[in-house]
């Protein structure tokens, strides 16, 4: 079976224009190779294995009759294709990232020092409580910053990721709910709204209700509170929103929503454009997740898990979910089950089996404490004034449906400066790929048309985000210019060029297999 060339550069042996020939195939320090079951070759191994004698019935008469299937390489092989592979991947470590609403920035290396100490990084959830008492510490302190930077008085630290968070949220709003005597099955979500928070709400059970926005890339207050009413359980909004904009109402909204006997859920995805300027508590949210994997250290999309606590208001503190940490004077203690919770706790069951994500617990608090109150404030400063220069400084040629007045951390823009020239949002992004830079966030918020959402992050510096502003505005005067050779067909300088997205999608290959290898079980 031979490798798929589409999206791959000429095959070895062929010039392209303006390139120059080599030997190998090969381009400087870029690698061209098959795929690892490619380069694979019977009777190689990378370690010896003895012969194993095994019993016949041990497996009930499943053994394996075929070839496992497996490449075979020397161990230097092995990690030479996966170090070429590696240098294949963008990463915030190789250039500025400017995914809108996922918050790439730099993650500090004292962070993973930290989640690397033994005490922390070993720790074993079935270990008996006596001997994690550390780590019970952490996460109460961990809990105490949640608690003050957003004016709440309880955190639900369990949930694994901001969706997770968002069932957790909902949950205790449905269990609040009942807990009246109530039905309310309706839930109002924004247009403009993640696509997690409808899906949350569908998967709770509940149906879901979607409120316009204004044409300046607000909630519509006055549409929102029209309907209200006695079946409406509660309101999912994201503020900042997804438009990169503060909602100027929000407290209005809040009090509309209280005052119809709903609750008020908060999206926090966002919150890393207010932490330590804003405290959600105090505009009304009953409930509202926190992306620890976002705000305060390993960026979205760092390679591993998350963690989504959920800060709970005063109404719906009673009933966060199991486990419990308390301290009952002498240590800490983790309350599993519902009726050993005291002090009017009433959980509405357990959202995990076990307590959250210690690395990302660690790693967040190494970040708090590190940067301190004042600094946690000036990263969100940075963050805003950040989006706010790069917004700025594009305008004028990239056209900002909400341009006019200020944005938060996340600057938007649209494809009517496109309009043409013959060039596409999806070309505009994919010449960006020649240019070094991953693309910014496309085609979302869905209420604007051909949208382009840049996120600079607070860890940029000036001169990053200049050298980056530059080689947008060049693109939009060339485009502008006719000259779409520069994004027909682009990315023309990455490993691989660009692929047909609408066929991979509908018809994805997601493993590899030689037509003449058996079926594991034959």
């Amino acid at each position: 079976m031979t490798m798929n060339r589409q999206g791959r550069p000429s095959a070895p042996g062929t010039v392209e224009e303006n390139e120059l020939p080599t030997i190998s195939g090969d381009r400087g320090l870029d690698h061209e190779e098959g795929l690892i079951f490619e380069l694979g070759r019977e009777g190689m191994t990378g370690v010896d294995v003895p012969d194993v004698q095994m019993s016949e019935t041990r497996l009930g008469g499943l053994r394996r009759k075929g070839p496992i299937g497996l490449p075979g390489l020397s161990e230097p092989e092995v990690v030479r294709h996966y170090v070429r592979l590696s240098r294949q991947n963008y990463a915030i470590d190789s250039g500025l990232y400017p995914l809108g609403s996922c918050t790439m920035k730099h993650n500090p290396r004292l962070n993973e020092k930290m989640a690397r100490l033994p005490g922390f990084g070993d720790v074993h959830p079935l270990q008996p409580q006596q001997t994690v008492q550390g780590a019970f510490a952490l996460i109460s302190e961990l809990m105490r910053w949640l608690t003050t930077l957003t004016g709440m008085p309880a955190v639900a630290m369990s949930p694994k990721a901001g969706a997770h968070g968002e069932l957790c949220g909902l949950l205790a709003i449905r269990a609040a709910i009942e807990a009246r005597g109530e039905k309310r099955p309706r839930i109002l979500v924004p247009e403009s709204a993640h696509g997690t928070n409808p899906a949350t709400a569908a998967f709770a059970g509940f149906t879901v209700d979607e409120v316009p926005a204004t044409k300046g890339g607000h909630v519509d207050a006055d549409a929102l509170e029209a309907k209200l009413g006695p079946d409406v359980c509660a309101i999912m909004l994201t503020n900042p929103n997804t438009c990169g904009l503060f909602e100027p109402r929000i407290i209005e909204m809040a009090e509309a929503v209280h005052k119809a006997g709903a609750y008020f859920y908060c999206d926090g995805a966002n919150f890393n454009a207010i932490a330590g300027r804003v405290r959600p508590g105090d505009l009304g949210i009953d409930a509202m997740h926190i992306n620890l994997h976002k705000t305060f250290s390993t960026p979205h999309g760092g390679g591993g898990p998350g963690a989504g606590p959920v800060v709970l208001s005063e109404r719906l503190a009673p009933y966060a979910p199991l486990p419990l940490l308390m301290h009952d004077g002498s240590e800490f203690r983790m309350i599993e089950h519902a009726d050993a919770a005291s002090g009017g706790a009433k959980p509405f069951g357990r959202m995990c089996a076990f307590h959250g994500q210690m690395g990302m617990f660690t790693r967040a608090l190494a970040y708090m404490l590190s940067h301190g109150r004042d600094g946690v404030r000036q990263a969100s400063e940075d963050a805003v004034l950040s989006a706010n220069y790069i917004l700025a400084s594009l305008k004028d040629v990239m056209s900002a449906p909400f341009g006019e007045g200020p944005c938060m951390h996340e600057a938007l823009f649209d494809d009517s400066f496109l309009e043409g020239t013959g060039v596409t949002t999806l070309d505009f992004a994919k010449a960006m790929i020649d240019e070094g830079y991953h693309p910014m966030t496309m085609y979302f918020p869905l209420v604007v048309h051909g949208a382009m959402l840049i996120e600079p992050t607070e860890s940029e510096s000036k001169e990053s985000l200049d050298r980056f502003i530059h080689v947008l505005r060049t693109m939009a005067l060339e485009a502008k210019d006719g000259k779409k050779e520069r994004f027909e067909g682009a990315p023309r300088l990455a490993p691989r060029r660009r692929l047909d997205e609408t066929a991979a999608a509908r018809k994805p290959v997601l493993r590899w297999r030689p037509k003449d290898l058996p079926q594991a079980a034959e």
